[in-house]
């Protein structure tokens, strides 16, 4: 309750704060109030698009985006994950390549996404799989190569075969790391949603966000990325409920 309590006044100073600094703009003039928008009007600015139905249409597109790339690639990070960890030779071969292409950047590919797959959904889609793919796929395989030794041996000397190490052993021991990681591409995908929504378009935060630009409209630029914030916040407790609900077992060892 108190960390509840302390979390609600945090964000609720961080609203004053915003509500002070641009009156105090409009008061001085510092910059053009129109380039600092209070929260009055960015809540204006949301219930204005929530009244006429655009709202949730470009919330639900941009989390449908999110959920394909996002969920193509947390799928492969893990398979992938689980076989590099448990097979060196395989580790050997995939880690140079991993280790090259990983530190590109991913907007340096975007323009080839949009060559191969056109602008419609499959290239965002793509794109946010490819961003969010190899620091999943990473942090998996840490995971999986963390995982206690002695109780892979206890399990194979028990006659537990290679699904049932994975299935009994392996997955339960790296599900605290797979969990961060899934966190953590969540967080890069809505990241990155922005990015594949400016280009080729007609719906989605991004695309909001770029129409605010387009028409001049600093306040409903600003309701888009802090619906992606919010958004992203609901996203991870969903995931630190899911945790601890699964993670009850190791608590209460």
């Amino acid at each position: 309750m108190n960390t509840a309590v302390t979390r609600g006044a945090a964000l609720l100073g961080l609203l004053a704060l915003w509500a002070a600094t641009a009156q105090v703009n409009a008061h001085l003039g510092v910059m053009n109030p129109v380039l600092l928008p209070t929260p009055a009007e960015v809540f204006a600015v949301a219930v204005e698009t929530a009244r006429d139905g655009q709202l949730h249409r470009h919330v639900l597109t941009s989390l449908g985006r999110v959920a394909q790339g996002f969920g193509l690639a947390a799928l492969a990070a893990l398979g992938l994950g689980l076989l590099v960890g448990m097979c060196a030779p395989l580790r050997l071969m995939i880690e140079p390549v991993m280790e090259f292409v990983r530190p590109i950047p991913p907007l340096a590919f975007l323009p080839m996404f949009l060559v191969w797959f056109g602008l419609d959904e499959a290239s965002k889609v793509a794109f946010i799989g490819y961003t969010t793919f190899f620091p999943m796929f990473v942090a998996m395989t840490a995971s999986v190569l963390r995982v206690d030794v002695m109780l892979l041996r206890a399990a194979a000397s028990l006659g537990a075969s290679r699904a049932d190490l994975i299935r009994r052993v392996v997955l339960p021991a790296s599900l605290p790391g797979v969990i961060v990681a899934l966190r953590l591409g969540v967080g890069l995908a809505l990241f990155v949603i922005v990015g594949a929504e400016f280009m080729g378009a007609d719906a989605g935060l991004g695309h909001l966000i770029m129409e605010g630009r387009t028409f001049f409209n600093p306040a409903q630029i600003v309701m888009g990325a802090l619906l992606l914030g919010l958004l992203g916040s609901l996203i991870n407790a969903l995931l630190l409920a899911a945790e601890r609900r699964m993670l009850r077992w190791q608590a209460a060892a």
